[in-house]
């Protein structure tokens, strides 16, 4: 946990508690209680997140750090010096805030990451012009989001609780349309950063991707995520890695993650 006690954070922690604080919803509550659950008890995806968030780590500049969606409370974990903030309040947590309003100054960030955080957004082109405003020049935007391909389409689509709809628009300028905090849309990043690429890059002109990396074709599908059953015993974890690097070619055919690093010019 860090101090938001400088003259870049516009609202202090307790405000932001304030704020957000009466819109706290028992589900989203219960939810995060129950991604604890499945922390502690399940040795693969401790796994998992400790070979994503080596990546995460691996990509972030040197400087000031923000978690969006930290509700979960691991990041501490892997990452220190990281201002860990989520939509709905938890007591590990920084601050409460909407990725759609970030309370920074111009330029006052150095890395923004979000894990599974970006096909939740109401409005993503709301979040990726405040992204523009707060991160300095070469800060970055990291993120770990599903991605729909050939396989994982049908995953996505019939069998993972948040589902997913092709046909949508990925760049929703408007935060009119209520939703739920843990409401999601899974396709969004797969629209946003392939089928619409151009327009991404139209929009916001600042961010340029600068890594980008189609993975996990076994090991997670077969974890069970949060919410599943597992299939992946932890004894047969270097066997599916091996696999996996003799798929790697097939990544955009098979794979079920999208990892991107965004730098802003």
């Amino acid at each position: 946990m860090v101090t938001l006690q400088d003259d870049s954070f516009c609202v202090s922690k307790n405000q932001s508690h304030l704020k957000r604080g009466a819109l706290l919803k028992a589900s989203s509550s219960d939810l995060l209680v129950e991604r604890q659950k499945a922390w502690a008890s399940k040795p693969i995806i401790r796994r998992l997140y400790s070979k994503w968030y080596g990546q995460i780590k691996k990509a972030l500049r040197p400087g000031r750090t923000l978690e969006l969606g930290g509700g979960s409370g691991i990041v501490d974990e892997f990452l220190s010096e990281v201002i860990t903030t989520d939509i709905v309040f938890a007591p590990w947590l920084d601050a409460v805030m909407d990725a759609h309003n970030l309370p920074f100054k111009e330029e006052s960030l150095d890395n923004i990451f979000l894990f599974d955080v970006l096909h939740h957004l109401a409005a993503p082109a709301v979040f990726f012009h405040e992204v523009e405003r707060v991160l300095r020049p070469e800060g970055r935007l990291v993120t770990m989001e599903p991605y729909v391909s050939w396989v994982s389409f049908p995953v996505y689509r019939f069998m993972h609780q948040e589902g997913m709809k092709w046909v949508a628009d990925p760049f929703r300028d408007r935060l009119a349309e209520r939703k739920e905090s843990f409401e999601g849309n899974q396709a969004i990043p797969t629209l946003i950063f392939k089928k619409h690429r151009t327009e991404f890059l139209r929009k916001f002109p600042q961010l340029h991707v600068v890594k980008e990396e189609k993975m996990d074709v076994l090991l997670y599908p077969l974890s069970g995520g949060f919410h599943h059953r597992s299939f992946c015993p932890l004894v047969l974890w270097r066997f599916l890695e091996g696999m996996e690097k003799l798929l790697r070619p097939l990544n955009s055919h098979l794979a079920f993650r999208l990892f991107l690093v965004l730098e802003k010019s």
